[in-house]
């Protein structure tokens, strides 16, 4: 027995180079298991914001479940990195309700532009095209992204939580306080908060958890038949969006597609960094393996489209993992194990209600907000494009547009304040771009 255990910890150090990172494996079990838990919320958030589109909950449940399989199986092997992946929350949101709810597009045909935008993403990674693009863009705007998405998810959770509504004269404005079902989302929103100050690992899950509880002790929620099912089918929509290419004939869905690109371009590329970063990778100012890192997320990209599911992304989840010691693929592993259990658990879809998830979407949107504290503000060529990208987002109720709006001036104010030879030619080019993405978009 204790020659078999020898054996597989050779192997694991062998594939993984435990000891060359100081690391062992109960060190990385332990981490993965907290990367886990911090972000196995998405199996529940996910079918909820796609589900709102129209979308099977089931088959999207199973379908993020494989795609964050298989995107960490593939950060294990590929990159060896301790960084998880599945599908991101900026994009799911600008899929439901930008796309689908605000332009009207079918969710079968935009998944198509989906698995179009996947295709062209592997290709541009596998040439390094991605990398180059990355580069160009200004770190104010990467960040500025980041932060507009944050405070467009966390708009969306207070409007499910029933903390705002609609206002004919004001536009939004304070929902109904004596609604059970807001007070459940709030008391959710204070738990979480009360965690995430305590620096408790999982502190999302966990309130997640202790709110549909509370909902199910007052009857707001009521209990599944069963806890425990076979995994639910794929059928309603796998290859859903291969099926429906040939509807990608106008130029506003090509639009659509450029966006996805953009999103996905940015999402994991300033994860990845930052994660990098934390665990003590970076060296000379670059990240080694990032390649691999990045064809890890455009083929779990790519397999997540033909089943069914939003572009993936690097989860900033994983520095919760990191922290305990993870440093190698092992932990990446291990998460991508528990993503494989939880697959037999989707009667838990019908207690993980709105409410029940809104919380976890402002405290989201808070900690993608967090980026800003990094932005050149004392530059009003800067504060500009940056604070016009992250208005847009919320206040169009379209990523598409805020991301435009930064793009935009950005060039306009740094050639007036005379920093034109800053400007990436790249960056030239990509204004155009929005020009025309723009006009397609019938607001010009």
């Amino acid at each position: 027995m204790k020659t078999a255990t020898k054996k597989r910890h050779g192997w694991l150090d062998r594939r993984f180079h435990l000891s060359e990172l100081n690391t062992n494996a109960r060190t990385e079990t332990v981490a993965g298991t907290t990367t886990f838990v911090s972000m196995a919320y998405i199996l529940f958030v996910n079918p909820s914001i796609l589900g709102a589109a129209g979308m099977d909950k089931g088959a999207v449940f199973t379908a993020t479940a494989l795609s964050a399989i298989i995107g960490c199986l593939l950060m294990a092997f590929l990159a060896n990195y301790p960084i998880a992946i599945a599908p991101g929350l900026g994009d799911n949101a600008f899929f439901t309700y930008s796309v689908v709810l605000g332009m009207g597009i079918s969710w079968q045909t935009a998944m198509a532009g989906i698995v179009i935008a996947s295709v062209i993403f592997t290709i541009i990674s596998i040439f390094k095209i991605r990398e180059i693009v990355i580069n160009a863009i200004p770190k104010d705007l990467k960040l500025a992204m980041a932060a507009g998405i944050g405070i467009f998810i966390a708009f969306v959770g207070l409007q499910e939580s029933g903390l705002i509504v609609g206002s004919k004269s004001s536009l939004v404005q304070i929902g109904s306080l004596t609604a059970p079902t807001t007070w459940l989302s709030i008391f959710g929103l204070f738990v979480i908060a009360i965690l995430m100050a305590k620096k408790i690992p999982g502190s999302i899950f966990i309130g997640m958890i202790a709110t549909t509880l509370l909902g199910l002790f007052t009857g707001l929620i009521h209990l599944p038949a069963h806890l425990i099912s076979s995994v639910p089918s794929l059928g309603p929509t796998f290859a859903v969006g291969i099926t429906h290419l040939p509807q990608l004939n106008s130029p506003k869905l090509w639009a659509v597609i450029l966006i996805f690109l953009l999103v996905a371009f940015f999402d994991t590329a300033g994860t990845l960094i930052g994660l990098a970063q934390q665990a003590g990778f970076i060296k000379n100012n670059k990240m080694p393996r990032i390649g691999r890192a990045l064809m890890a997320d455009s083929f779990s990209m790519l397999a997540g489209s033909v089943m069914g599911t939003t572009p993936t992304a690097a989860y900033v989840e994983s520095s919760t993992g990191i922290a305990l010691g993870g440093r190698t693929g092992l932990t990446a592993l291990v998460t991508a194990g528990f993503f494989t259990l939880s697959l037999f658990f989707s009667p838990l879809l019908t207690v993980v209600t709105s409410q029940v998830t809104a919380p976890a979407l402002i405290i989201i949107g808070v900690l993608m907000a967090q980026s800003l504290k990094q932005v050149d503000w004392g530059h009003f060529e800067i504060a500009l494009p940056v604070f016009l990208t992250v208005v847009g987002m919320p206040l169009t109720y379209n990523i598409s547009y805020g991301i435009a709006f930064g793009f935009l001036i950005y060039p306009i104010t740094m050639i007036a304040a005379g920093r034109r030879k800053e400007i990436n030619p790249i960056m030239i080019a990509l204004f155009f771009v929005f020009v025309l993405l723009l006009y397609v978009l019938n607001i010009l």
